[in-house]
């Protein structure tokens, strides 16, 4: 039998969008029960009002499986030859997470595999899943970013506990014409290991195995927040520059600037020195938290309804590692559930704050 020939496309589109949030909310004021903090110092500090935690028993590969599956039927439930999960929190240090995403998807045997770029593991995702369209070796891919990070938080730590939440978003990218609402463009990718411990989980991994002597402490995911907020903004607007260029835009050119939502200071910083006005930037951290690699295509979904065919966005992100990227997309007018409306009629009570 003859090779398969596999035909390069012209160009990388979105053809379909999800989200998925866990139904148990936490609120700054269940917080303030807790800790040493109050709703109006999370608010000016930080931007949130409410997060979502996953339900006792809930995993990442849940979440990743939901908004897989409203990608899907958003775009179609065209046939997928690739899965790309970006996580932070997968269900396990081996195996990946993927290949099960991809089997209680019903898709096969595809290739399935995990990346790990933290918060800006969506952007790496969405690179691959381009590189891998535009080479002619897949057709259609899936890239889910799904982060659970109720499971690596201390719940006693004021700096990380009140910032982050869990969820899982997802796209459908697939071979286009040049040209076509919802192309995927340009990509700027980075790095820099020498900021390792800005952002870290201590324990776990081949450096330091978790025993029974290991600390508490190093079981849980820490930041140094100053230092992260400078870093941030001077990368992600450095990457956005270098993107837009690449695209042939400018500043002036870009309708939405899709960020990921680590904080509110973080995204009105980035857009100011970008220049973009305030109202173009997209705000969804107040009502679901940092959701990790999960945060920029579960903003896309919040948003979806407010987009117009052909719109310019730019997204950008910075995670651990360090890590950081930026790209440029057409919205592609598509149609997409809105990830917390869908869920207000089944909104709980987060269970471990009930009981504690």
């Amino acid at each position: 039998m003859p090779a398969r020939t596999k035909r390069k496309p012209d160009a990388v589109v979105l053809q379909g969008l999800g989200g998925y949030v866990p139904t148990g909310v936490i609120t700054n004021q269940d917080l303030e029960s807790r800790l040493d903090t109050t709703d109006e110092w999370i608010r000016t500090r930080t931007g949130i009002r409410t997060r979502r935690f996953a339900a006792e028993g809930e995993a990442t590969s849940d979440m990743a499986t939901e908004a897989g599956r409203r990608a899907l039927a958003s775009a179609g439930n065209p046939d997928i030859d690739l899965v790309i999960l970006a996580t932070t929190t997968p269900d396990h240090p081996c195996p990946a997470t993927a290949p099960a995403v991809a089997s209680r998807l019903g898709l096969g045997p595809v290739a399935a595999f995990d990346l790990a770029a933290v918060c800006s593991g969506f952007i790496y995702a969405l690179a691959q899943a381009n590189a891998a369209v535009l080479s002619g070796q897949n057709r259609n891919v899936l890239v889910i970013g799904a982060d659970m990070f109720s499971a690596i938080i201390n719940p006693e730590d004021r700096n990380t506990a009140i910032i982050f939440g869990d969820g899982a978003g997802a796209v459908i990218v697939g071979a286009g014409e040049e040209g076509q609402p919802g192309q995927v463009s340009a990509f700027d990718l980075h790095s820099d290991g020498t900021c390792q411990d800005l952002i870290k989980v201590t324990a776990g991994g081949s450096r330091m195995p978790v025993n029974a002597g290991t600390l508490d402490a190093d079981r849980f995911f820490t930041m140094q927040g100053k230092e992260v907020f400078a870093k941030a903004v001077e990368a992600m607007a450095g990457s956005s520059r270098t993107a837009l260029a690449d695209s042939g835009w400018n500043a002036e050119d870009v309708d939405w600037l899709i960020a990921h939502q680590a904080n509110q200071r973080i995204l009105n910083r980035v857009a100011g020195v970008l220049g973009i006005p305030p109202e173009r930037a997209v705000l969804h951290l107040d009502r679901v938290g940092n959701t990790s690699a999960a945060s920029i295509p579960l903003a896309l979904a919040d948003y979806a309804s407010k987009f117009s065919k052909g719109d310019k966005m730019l997204l950008t992100a910075f995670g651990g590692g360090t890590t950081w990227g930026a790209a440029t997309l057409s919205w592609p007018g598509i149609t997409v559930t809105d990830p917390q409306q869908d869920l207000i009629e089944r909104t709980t009570p987060c269970p471990s704050l009930q009981s504690s």
